[in-house]
């Protein structure tokens, strides 16, 4: 997975926003699991090379050799075909299969060199997840989405972070332009049993899982992926949650573009959602905070953990990891 920052609003209750947002590397909530490398013979090597540096982020890769009607035969078998081959013979090969974004398997093709990762179809639905997988071989990925173009992620990234899923995917279309605009706000968090009548510029998430916790987490600035790490461990080995019970990681805004937590979370395979000054000011956690005294924000882990829960309270305070990273889990 990639560790890549993007922003887009995180979450919050029906009454009140939480004006976070999120950050993640893939973006529609069911990430490419089944890929397909299509080479062609003379450049198997390379699509080998693919397998082995990517193999492990993923339940499976298989390689297929060209041929004309390859993407025919496999049509529906895989989430991401990598096509190592020009954009162009990718396009024409495919063109015919089309029929739903939702439904149709994204297509990501990349040059023998490996210099360019280009997402052609199903950008938000595996594409540009593989592309920044092979950014880590050097390629450079060319997102053309148009939320990342514009630095942003749409709400389909929103629901991959917080463990969700689109239920009404005709609906990003409205939502995803909002988030261009920067006028779509936090997702707001409905708890039920309750019924929601919404129209068709409402774009529904639903959760994936019905419980789990939020790890909420702080640093001091250029803190090392392996301490980020270390906390979170210690953290969860206080409380009766492991790893599998985490929906997503929590943190300040101003810690967005931190890469010691953003590698952390790649590792963990966990979403991330960064929460604005004044929804952290407004949950904030129990433990005082030097931060608060010298520039205003608030025990970051703590509020952080707090304002993404479920139930809004936290199951651990905060713990502190080598003067380095602090954490806290809330749910």
């Amino acid at each position: 997975m990639s560790s890549g920052s993007k922003n887009t609003d995180g979450t919050g209750d029906s009454s009140t926003d939480s004006g976070g947002h999120c950050s993640t590397p893939d973006s529609d909530g069911e990430v490419a699991e089944e890929i397909a490398i299509v080479s062609f013979g003379r450049k198997m090597d390379t699509a080998e090379e693919i397998k082995a540096e990517i193999g492990d982020r993923y339940e499976s890769i298989e390689i297929l050799e060209y041929h004309g009607d390859v993407f025919e035969e496999h049509w529906g078998e895989y989430d991401c075909f990598i096509g190592l081959m020009a954009s162009g013979i990718a396009m024409r090969k495919t063109a015919h299969l089309l029929d739903d974004k939702w439904e149709d398997p994204a297509i990501c093709v990349v040059d023998e060199e490996l210099t360019w990762a280009i997402p052609i179809t199903g950008g938000h639905h595996g594409a540009n997840q593989v592309a920044q997988d092979l950014a880590t071989m050097g390629a450079v990925p060319a997102m053309t989405t148009a939320s990342e173009a514009a630095g942003k992620q749409g709400v389909e990234s929103r629901a991959k972070a917080m463990d969700a899923h689109v239920v009404n995917g005709e609906s990003t279309v409205k939502t995803n332009l909002a988030v261009l605009d920067d006028d779509l706000g936090p997702v707001a968090r409905v708890d039920g049993p309750k019924a929601v009548l919404v129209g068709d510029d409402v774009t529904v998430l639903k959760r994936n899982t019905d419980d789990g916790v939020v790890l909420g987490t702080g640093s001091v600035s250029g803190a090392s992926k392996e301490s980020f790490l270390a906390a979170w461990e210690e953290a969860l080995e206080q409380t009766e949650y492991d790893v599998s019970d985490v929906e997503f990681v929590g943190t300040a805004t101003r810690k967005e573009k931190e890469e010691g937590l953003l590698e952390a979370a790649q590792e963990l395979d966990l979403g991330v959602v960064v929460f604005d000054k004044e929804t952290l000011l407004e949950h904030e956690g129990p433990t005082p905070s030097k931060s608060k005294e010298l520039i205003g924000w608030p025990g970051v882990s703590e509020a952080s953990a707090i304002a993404g829960g479920r139930e809004q309270e936290l199951v651990l305070e905060k713990i502190s990891y080598e003067d380095e990273v602090t954490a806290a889990i809330g749910r």
